[in-house]
């Protein structure tokens, strides 16, 4: 039986007749760093897994310019499951990080490995759950903890591979970047990060964030509470 704590992500990992079905109805779609990848409406009939790559979803003010990351998308993530399951349109906006590899399936052969496939269906049902466990996390964290808080919390998670949707995701990504994952602006993100730097908590080495002292970093948030 897999791990409910740790699956594997709906595309990993399945049969050998299941994964040769899917592989030859899907497609495959290269996009360049930059993009603004997607519209709301090709979510209304194809759905796109990331094989290779960084893709971020967001929510834009456009009176005040600020921006707030969702999700950012890697390796056998699906991009945008509220469509498959509600069948409306999604208003969220997207772009590419890194040179993306993406899978393109229509949405009906998707609903159709839920219904039909209980190999599937698993991991994808467990995959919303995750999903659902991070928005919460984040709303929470926003709205009842400090940024230095939420930069430690971040950048410990940066290392745990049973964060699904934090784990691994920093490594390249701005402080600009950073600033729009936790709720901030960019000169809030370099203060905190000269700080952890000045207390020889972290190291960054070509734009990727090196924990010296992981113990030493969980105390700090201890402090900070």
């Amino acid at each position: 039986m897999q791990s409910i704590l740790n699956p594997p992500l709906p595309f990993e990992n399945l049969s050998k007749p299941l994964q040769t079905m899917i592989n030859e109805k899907a497609e495959v779609l290269i996009l360049k760093k930059g993009e603004d990848s997607f519209l709301s409406e090709e979510f209304m009939k194809y759905v796109y897994v990331i094989q290779k790559g960084k893709l971020k979803s967001y929510q834009l003010n456009l009176d005040t310019g600020k921006e707030q990351i969702l999700y950012i998308y890697k390796n056998n993530m699906i991009v945008d499951t509220t469509t498959i399951l509600d069948g409306e349109e999604h208003d969220v906006c997207y772009e590419v990080l890194e040179d993306c590899k993406v899978m393109v399936l229509s949405i009906s052969f998707i609903r159709e490995l839920i219904y039909n496939y209980p190999e599937f269906s698993q991991k994808f049902f467990l995959y919303i759950s995750k999903q659902m466990r991070y928005l919460e996390e984040m709303v929470t964290d926003i709205s009842l903890y400090p940024t230095s808080e939420r930069l430690i919390k971040l950048i410990i998670q940066d290392y745990n591979k049973e964060n699904l949707f934090r784990f691994n995701i920093l490594e390249g990504l701005s402080h600009s970047e950073t600033a729009k994952l936790l709720g901030t602006v960019r000169h809030v993100v370099e203060r905190h990060i000269k700080e952890l730097k000045r207390d020889n908590l972290i190291d960054v080495v070509k734009r990727k964030i090196q924990i010296k002292d992981a113990n030493l970093l969980l105390d700090k948030i201890h402090l900070l509470a």
